[in-house]
C-alpha cells in the first residue's frame, strides 16, 4: 500500500480544483503546477513575465518548505510557457532560485495556462 500525505502551505496559492498543493510519498514530493498567483489575492502578481517567474518561484519554495523540503532539493521540473520567446527570462530567473546541480527540466509551449497566466512549474523533489 502506497502511503500518500497532502501537503498544504498558507503562503502558496489555495489549490483552484480537486488536488492537492503537493504530495509526500516515500522519499519523493511532487508539487502541483504553480502559476503566478499571490497567495493573499488569488490574483496573477502582473503581466510582466519576470514577475510571474518569480512568483511561481516563491510560491513553489512555499509549499516545499510546508513540505519539510527546499526547492534545491528538486531532480525534475516541467515549465510550461505561453510564448517560448520568453525562455530566457525564465532561465536566468531560474538560476536564482536553485543551486547546482540544476534539476532535470522539460520546458513546454502551451496554448494556455489557468486565469490568463504565462507561465506555469511544477516540481518532483528528492528527500
Amino acid at each position: 500500500m502506497i502511503v500518500k500525505i497532502a501537503v498544504n502551505s498558507e503562503d502558496a496559492p489555495a489549490a483552484i480544483g480537486p488536488y492537492s498543493q503537493a504530495v509526500k510519498t516515500g522519499e519523493l514530493i511532487f508539487l502541483s503546477g504553480q502559476i503566478p498567483l499571490v497567495p493573499e489575492t488569488m490574483q496573477l502578481v502582473s503581466d510582466d513575465i519576470s514577475e510571474q517567474a518569480h512568483q511561481v518561484f516563491k510560491n513553489l519554495q512555499a509549499v516545499a518548505k510546508a513540505a519539510d523540503s527546499d526547492l534545491n532539493n528538486a531532480v525534475k521540473l516541467t515549465i510550461y510557457l505561453t510564448d517560448l520567446g520568453k525562455f530566457a527570462i525564465v532561465n536566468d530567473i531560474m538560476a536564482s532560485y536553485l543551486e547546482q546541480p540544476y534539476p532535470a527540466r522539460a520546458t513546454i509551449e502551451v496554448s494556455a495556462l489557468p486565469k490568463g497566466a504565462q507561465i506555469e512549474i511544477d516540481a518532483v523533489l528528492a528527500g
